[in-house]
């Protein structure tokens, strides 16, 4: 029906309403998309036509090259290019809008968050999880009704698609009895 504040898709439903947070949706939805191209094999690479360098501290610089190539199946082509510096040659295609150095510092960041304690499944599913973020509609865009249906329809199609990457809520329902106890109706 609209969109609020150009971050809350509003939606019509038989029985009441739904709010979605757009970003939050988005993201979920961008998340499974990379899980199942994973499962099918290496994600996609976008190659840049000019590589990125990125300036990473020491452990930062250490956590990506000693998962190089588990990032490589992520679809971030990257290189160890002096001390502390990483070259981008690409990025998962999926993020072809995304900025490099954003991608390669959340990463980094993000491998010495989870360090070496966790398993491989849970590190590739915390690196998509950061990935994904950086491929969704960002909170503060106006999107097309076409945009918001499409948001819409892949939610419907999309397994756990009621909660974001982080654990909150992507969508809630308010139902017309919800409605008119709000406006002491009932």
């Amino acid at each position: 029906r609209a969109q609020l504040h150009k971050t809350y898709v509003i939606a019509e439903t038989q029985d009441g309403i739904v709010l979605v947070d757009q970003h939050a949706a988005h993201e979920r939805l961008v998340m499974e998309g990379m899980k199942e191209a994973l499962a099918r094999g290496n994600l996609a690479s976008q190659v840049l036509l000019l590589p990125d360098i990125v300036d990473l501290p020491t452990d930062q610089y250490e956590a990506v090259l000693g998962e190089a190539e588990m990032l490589n199946r992520l679809g971030l082509q990257l290189e160890g290019f002096g001390q502390g510096s990483i070259l981008v040659r690409g990025i998962p295609a999926i993020l072809c809008d995304a900025s490099a150095s954003e991608i390669v510092q959340d990463i980094a960041e993000e491998l010495c968050h989870l360090g070496g304690s966790t398993s491989l499944e849970d590190r590739i599913n915390a690196l998509i999880a950061s990935l994904s973020c950086h491929g969704s509609v960002r909170a503060g865009r106006k999107l097309a009704p076409e945009e918001m249906n499409a948001l819409l329809r892949q939610m419907e199609d999309t397994p756990a698609a009621g909660q974001c990457n982080h654990g909150r809520p992507t969508f809630i329902t308010l139902s017309l009895l919800d409605l008119e106890k709000l406006f002491h109706r009932s």
